[in-house]
């Protein structure tokens, strides 16, 4: 019996070490979009690794359907709810999204832009899009209409009567996740998470001045003001001087609410200390520019009014490349980097993508998926 398992192991690893163009492709195939290719398909993508164009061949792939509707889909659904799980309905979020890595749109765009995916116009039993629900996006997937064919882009401030858009970030999924009850600090809380990868744990600087720190926030909490000053202020110096961009943002009615000038009643509410700061409009301020946190890189934008500036500093980040990359790296290849080697390529292919790739998904994803495809 050891013999055979002995066998069986040293047959795996001569497969390993000796696999070629075609199981390359194969695989590459299969992890972008998690179906076998066609003998068409195939055949293209062994002649690219063949010709040393693996690149190419990972975008072959990427031309696939199944990789919108099925591998981007499920991928970028984890970034449309706290739980972070892709056990989620298709929504406007994620029809955004796809359409973005489809048409080539620069990514940078996805916290700015006024934009929308929807199905087209004339899909059979698909209900028209409304901004209170998400039937048109359940039925689109229900249906399991083709994603790649039939999303088209639109405006969410013709959809949405929105006027202060800001890409993802306005979309109705988005509104539902994180502006809806609370006090709108889960929008900053998972647009770092899902955007730069670092949650508020990784930022906490003690050293950052409070005088942004809301009047919900106890100074003194359990009767030791100590607390407040080695943990509280680690976060809420730095997010609250940033909160004040969604001021003006509600989920109500079943759909995102913006007035402009007209600072939502929550967000300064439970007045814990009255002398802490108060809301009175959608200014932010970045104080995590200095100190621990400058390591992310910030670009030009550090301060700013509402939801599409807070967006372009977001983007501007050496942090937003690296976590697309390594966002990339996860999906395609089915796990987090591991070694100096991985987390290096990570970092290079982010600031390529910022730079010379501007800033282009489908290329990002193609130069991410060859480096785990198999030698």
């Amino acid at each position: 019996m050891m013999r055979k398992l002995l066998v069986l192991s040293l047959a795996c690893m001569s497969m390993n070490a000796w696999s070629g163009p075609r199981e390359q492709a194969i695989k590459l195939h299969n992890r972008l979009t998690g179906v076998p290719p066609t003998t068409a398909t195939l055949n293209q993508m062994i002649n690219l690794i063949n010709a040393q164009d693996e690149v190419a061949a990972a975008k072959v792939a990427l031309e696939r359907p199944e990789f919108y509707n099925i591998k981007a889909k499920n991928w970028i659904k984890t970034w449309t709810n706290e739980a972070r799980t892709n056990r989620a309905p298709l929504n406007d979020y994620v029809a955004t999204v796809l359409g973005m890595i489809r048409d080539d749109r620069p990514f940078n765009e996805i916290l700015t832009e006024d934009i929308l995916y929807i199905g087209r116009a004339g899909l059979a039993n698909v209900d028209a899009y409304e901004d209170n629900n998400n039937d048109h996006y359940e039925d689109l997937e229900r249906l399991r209409v083709d994603l790649k064919a039939d999303l088209v882009p639109t405006t969410q401030s013709a959809m949405n009567n929105i006027a202060a858009t800001a890409g993802v970030i306005t979309t109705r999924a988005s509104g539902e996740a994180f502006f809806s009850a609370g006090t709108n600090r889960r929008m900053t809380r998972f647009l770092f998470i899902n955007f730069l990868c670092h949650d508020f744990e990784a930022l906490h600087d003690i050293t950052v001045p409070d005088i942004y720190v809301r009047r919900d926030v106890e100074r003194d909490p359990g009767g030791d003001s100590r607390t407040y000053k080695n943990t509280c202020v680690g976060c809420h110096a730095g997010q609250d001087a940033l909160g004040g961009a969604w001021a003006y943002y509600d989920f109500t009615g079943n759909r995102v609410v913006y007035q402009a000038g007209n600072v939502r009643s929550k967000i300064n509410a439970n007045n814990y200390f009255p002398e802490g700061h108060q809301v009175t409009d959608d200014s932010w301020v970045n104080l995590w520019t200095m100190g621990q946190n400058s390591t992310l890189g910030w670009g030009p934008t550090t301060s700013g009014n509402g939801a599409k500036s807070f967006g372009q500093m977001l983007t501007q980040t050496q942090a937003f490349g690296k976590c697309m990359a390594q966002r990339s790296f996860e999906m395609a290849c089915t796990r987090s980097p591991m070694t100096d080697e991985e987390r290096n390529l990570i970092t290079t292919l982010g600031q390529e993508f910022m730079s010379t790739d501007n800033y282009n998904m489908k290329t990002l994803i193609a130069k991410v998926a060859v480096n785990c495809m198999g030698e």
